[in-house]
C-alpha cells in the first residue's frame, strides 16, 4: 500500500493511489519555481525524484553527489520547511544518491512536476500553495534572476564618487547596446553601489517589456555551467544564455583561476556582442587589474565603457544618510549622521545597515535617536571601525613631518632635531595605541620604559607651554586618526 496524505488532518495516512503525496510535491515543486526562477530550477531541481516515506522523514533522491551536496546546502532547509507545511508529521527531508537497482523507486520526478504544474508567481516562505489555483497561474519562461525591488536609480544617491558610474548605466538603461558602452563594465570596492546599479539598470529595461534581462552572479554562473556539464544540457546552457537581451554578470572576479567557466563566458560575450545584445559586469577591480583572467578576456571587457565608483566622501555618506533618514520617517539629529559618516567610511551597506538599527532601535523603544543612545546601539560597530594605529605608522609620520631618517626613531643620536620628533612618536604611541611602556620601548631602539614615559610627560609639558608645538603634535594626531 502506497503513502498518502489526510486532508483534514494534513498528516500522512495510507492512500491507495498514492496521489495525495503527489499532490503535495507538485505544490512544493511549483513553490519552488516561483521562488528560485525558471533557469535555477531547471539547473538544480528538476533532478530531484520523490522517494519512500519513513516516519516522520522523506526522502529525496538525486542522481549525482555533487547534485545532492549543492542541493543540500542551497535548498536542504527549504525543503523541508515546505514539506512540513504540506504534510505536519514530516520533520525532515533526507537528500541520497540514486543507486541503479535501488527497491525505493521514485514516485514523481520534480521534472514532471515541472511540466504538470505552471509556475505561480513568488510566495513568501510559509504560505501554501492552492492546488486548486495551480492551473490559473500565469507559466513564467525566462532565465531572469529576481532583481531587488529596493535598487533603483530614484533612491541611488548620486555624488561625485559615483557619479560618471550612474550617468553611464543610466544610458544604457535608455539605450542598450549604445556604440561605446557595450560592455559596461562597473568596478570599486564592496559596498560602494556596483549591485544596486546594476539591479536599477535591469528593473528599467524590464519596465519598459519585450526585454529579457539575465541577472547572475559569476560565481552562480559556474555552478550553472558545471551543472550542464554534468546533466549534458550545454548546449541548452549556451542558448539559455545567449539568447537573452541583457546579461548582467556581478563580482566577475570570482572567474579567476576558473579556466574552463572563462573560455564559455568568453564565447557567450563574443556571441551575445556580435548580435549586438548588451553585456553588463561588475568587479572589484578594473579589467586590466584582474590577473588571473585570460588576456583576452581582459581586452574584451575594456573594450566598451569602464567605470570605476570611488570611495565615498564625506558628503556622499551624509546624503546617504539624509536620503536613508527622511524615508524612515524618523528624526535623526545632524550631529548623529556626521558622527556615523565619520566613523564608518569603507561600506555604503555598513553605513545604512547602521542607521537602520538606529532607526529600529527608535521605533521599538519610542526613544528618541541621540548621539548616546548611537554610541550605546551601535558599540559593536564602532568598535570595529575605531582606527587601529600602529607605532611603525606613528614613526614613519613623523619622520616625514620634521624630515629626519626613519632610523633616527630607534638610533642613539640625541640631538634635538631627533629627539624630539622620537618623543613626539613615543606620546602619540602612548595616546593612539594599547601597547605599554616597555613594548613601546622595545619599538624605539629597545629603550626602557622609564625613558617612555619621560617622553611623554616632556611632550605634554611642551604642548601646554607651546602653542605652535602643540598644534604639530594634535595635527599628527588628526592624521593618525583619519
Amino acid at each position: 500500500m502506497s503513502i498518502g496524505v489526510d486532508d483534514d488532518k494534513n498528516t500522512l495516512a495510507p492512500d491507495d493511489d498514492g496521489k495525495a503525496l503527489e499532490k503535495s510535491w507538485l505544490r512544493i515543486c511549483s513553490r519552488l519555481k516561483g521562488e528560485v526562477g525558471e533557469v535555477e530550477y531547471h539547473t538544480w531541481l528538476t533532478k530531484i525524484a520523490l522517494g519512500p516515506v519513513d516516519g516522520n522523514e522523506i526522502t529525496l533522491l538525486l542522481p549525482t553527489r555533487f547534485l545532492r551536496d549543492w542541493v543540500r546546502s542551497q535548498y536542504g532547509d527549504r525543503l523541508s520547511e515546505l514539506w512540513n507545511q504540506e504534510v505536519s508529521s514530516i520533520r525532515h527531508v533526507e537528500l541520497q544518491v540514486a543507486r541503479p537497482g535501488d527497491p525505493a523507486a521514485p514516485v514523481i520526478t520534480s521534472e514532471v512536476a515541472a511540466v504538470s504544474a505552471p509556475t505561480p508567481a513568488p510566495l513568501s516562505p510559509g504560505l501554501p500553495a492552492d492546488a486548486d489555483d495551480i492551473g490559473r497561474l500565469e507559466n513564467k519562461n525566462d532565465i531572469a534572476a529576481t532583481l531587488d525591488t529596493r535598487f533603483s536609480f530614484d533612491n541611488f544617491v548620486v555624488g561625485k564618487p559615483n557619479e560618471f558610474a550612474y550617468a553611464c548605466a543610466r544610458r544604457v538603461a535608455e539605450k542598450p547596446s549604445s556604440v561605446g558602452f557595450n560592455p559596461l563594465f562597473l568596478y570599486g570596492g564592496v559596498g560602494l553601489g556596483k549591485t544596486h546599479l546594476m539591479h536599477a539598470i535591469g528593473a528599467e529595461l524590464l519596465q519598459r517589456g519585450n526585454v529579457s534581462v539575465a541577472y547572475m552572479s559569476a560565481e552562480k554562473f559556474m555552478y550553472r555551467f558545471i551543472a550542464a556539464i554534468r546533466s549534458q544540457s550545454t548546449m541548452e546552457f549556451k542558448e539559455q544564455l545567449r539568447s537573452v537581451d541583457v546579461l548582467m554578470i556581478d563580482d566577475l572576479q570570482f572567474l579567476i583561476g576558473k579556466d574552463n567557466t572563462q573560455e564559455e563566458f568568453f564565447h557567450t560575450f563574443n556571441a551575445l556582442v556580435d548580435a549586438g545584445r548588451q553585456i553588463i559586469v561588475s568587479a572589484d577591480k578594473s579589467p586590466s587589474d584582474l590577473s588571473g583572467l585570460e588576456d583576452r578576456l581582459r581586452t574584451r571587457l575594456g573594450c566598451g565603457m569602464v567605470a570605476d565608483i570611488h570611495a565615498t566622501t564625506f558628503e556622499l555618506r551624509i546624503s546617504i544618510l539624509e536620503a536613508k533618514a527622511a524615508a524612515s520617517g524618523v528624526i535623526v539629529p545632524a550631529k548623529v549622521l556626521e558622527f556615523l559618516a565619520h566613523k564608518i567610511t569603507t561600506n555604503v551597506r555598513e553605513l545604512e545597515g547602521a542607521l537602520n538599527r538606529l532607526i529600529a532601535h527608535a521605533n521599538l523603544f519610542g526613544r528618541p535617536v541621540t548621539l548616546e543612545a548611537t554610541q550605546d546601539v551601535l558599540h559593536d560597530i564602532l568598535k570595529a571601525h575605531d582606527r587601529r594605529v600602529t607605532i611603525e605608522e606613528i614613526q614613519k609620520k613623523v619622520s616625514e613631518h620634521w624630515n629626519i631618517r626613519l632610523t633616527d626613531m630607534s638610533s642613539a643620536r640625541r640631538a634635538r632635531a631627533v629627539a624630539r620628533p622620537r618623543q613626539v612618536a613615543m606620546y602619540l604611541a602612548k595616546q593612539l595605541t594599547s601597547r605599554s611602556l616597555p613594548e613601546i620601548g622595545r619599538k624605539f631602539g629597545n629603550r626602557d620604559h622609564t625613558t617612555v614615559m619621560h617622553a611623554v610627560a616632556r611632550v605634554a609639558e611642551l604642548m601646554e607651554r607651546d602653542a605652535a608645538f602643540a598644534e604639530d603634535v594634535e595635527l599628527m594626531r588628526r592624521m593618525l586618526e583619519n
